[in-house]
């Protein structure tokens, strides 16, 4: 089947695939999965709206470069596959990725720390220099529930704006990002200072957190801030631990 795919497509869209299937593993690698239940999906280079996404039932460490199904914004299925996807599970992503040509990669997750802070009254603090990253460029969007409802996707951009971390409320976490390894290592930094923060504040004691001017001083330069996060410089070493203890991922 690897091979079949490769041929029908690009080398640019098969880079695409084979570093959307690495993506998914990490999040496996790093415990961040929930069974079959969230997405990370990737544009696919070139002037169509076309995207890779996860097939439906699939566990995250099963993802390969040849079973990531490409669809449309509808989530229709552009190209044939053995899989099917979940539609009400593409509709956050085809909402941000209609509304941000930026968003080449849209990643949501619901961690266990992640949807603890979210449901946390003041969100995300400043307690931790892992923080500052997300603080620079972060939103939020209160809960509507399961999100299957087309009119939620207007509102959901709304609030994602131009920002690159969302704490979608009572839900978990979400991050859009112009490549594949930018939005992970968003992910990576988001996950960890909500890790942090609920840690230290399951301590009970009083906590320090950053002062305000330098908050503010990481704000007024969040693009530059986000930009050099460094996906890049991080992302060989991730495939490189994959391929330890999980390779297959480019099959």
């Amino acid at each position: 089947m690897t091979s079949s795919i490769q041929s029908q497509v690009s080398e640019a869209e098969w880079q695409t695939r084979v570093d959307l299937a690495a993506c998914y593993r990490a999040v496996a690698m790093y415990g961040w999965d929930d069974l079959v239940f969230t997405h990370i999906s990737a544009r696919v280079p070139g002037p169509e709206h076309h995207f890779l996404i996860n097939p439906y039932g699939m566990m995250f460490d099963e993802v390969t470069a040849s079973s990531l199904v490409k669809v449309d914004l509808n989530g229709e299925k552009v190209m044939e596959s053995d899989y099917d996807i979940n539609p009400a599970g593409f509709t956050i992503h085809s909402a941000v990725h209609e509304a941000r040509e930026d968003a080449k990669c849209v990643m949501h997750l619901h961690t266990v720390d992640g949807v603890a802070v979210s449901v946390l009254d003041e969100g995300l603090q400043a307690y931790s220099q892992q923080s500052l990253f997300p603080l620079a460029s972060l939103s939020y969007h209160d809960y509507e529930g399961v999100a299957l409802n087309a009119d939620e996707k207007g509102r959901l951009v709304a609030d994602l704006g131009s920002t690159q971390f969302m704490i979608l409320r009572n839900h978990g976490l979400l991050t859009c990002a112009d490549n594949i390894p930018d939005a992970f290592l968003f992910m990576f930094i988001l996950q960890r200072a909500c890790e942090i923060q609920i840690k230290a504040q399951a301590t009970g004691q009083k906590l320090i957190p950053i002062p305000e001017p330098i908050l503010k001083g990481i704000r007024a330069q969040a693009s530059t801030v986000t930009k050099q996060a460094g996906g890049a410089l991080a992302w060989p070493g991730i495939l490189r631990k994959l391929d330890r203890i999980n390779a297959g991922y480019a099959q």
